[in-house]
């Protein structure tokens, strides 16, 4: 425990770690502040500041990378092309060929390679019509009819 005591900076080590492996799991950035905290609080305790105050050290930098460091990197994270669209997201829109009657009650729509499960909003299909998809709920995929490209005036 003595040698403990002498070399805390050790045990702000350790805490970096945990830290860092919890990141890993968790993937929310709020771990990764908090094992930044401890690097900082590590070199405190490799200057040789008591105990309390590298408590305190650690608290007020966790505190300040929490609510100004990680919004930003967030941001920076979640930065990409507006039309960047990912999993179902990018059906919507796309055509769609009906290869089951598909009314309000159900049916099935061909997207892409895919077949969905699909329904509409009060209108029926019958197969071989081309419809468009206008939502993604659930499995199912909502179609509807296609939108005319407008012609210039």
């Amino acid at each position: 425990m003595d040698w403990l005591i002498d070399n805390l900076w050790a045990l702000w080590l350790v805490t970096l770690l945990v830290f860092g492996v919890i990141e890993l799991l968790s993937l929310d950035l709020i771990f990764l502040m908090m094992a930044g905290s401890s690097l900082v609080t590590l070199f405190v305790a490799l200057a040789g500041a008591p105990f309390w105050l590298q408590v305190v050290v650690f608290c007020l930098v966790s505190l300040l990378m929490i609510f100004f460091v990680r919004p930003i990197a967030l941001k920076h994270l979640r930065k990409g092309p507006k039309d960047s669209l990912s999993n179902v997201d990018r059906l919507i829109g796309d055509s769609a060929l009906v290869v089951e009657t598909v009314s309000a009650q159900g049916g099935l729509v061909k997207i892409g390679g895919d077949v969905w499960s699909a329904r509409t909003d009060g209108l029926s299909f019958l197969t071989g019509t081309t419809v468009q998809v206008l939502r993604i709920d659930g499995a199912h995929a909502v179609v509807g009819l296609p939108e005319q490209p407008t012609a210039a005036s």
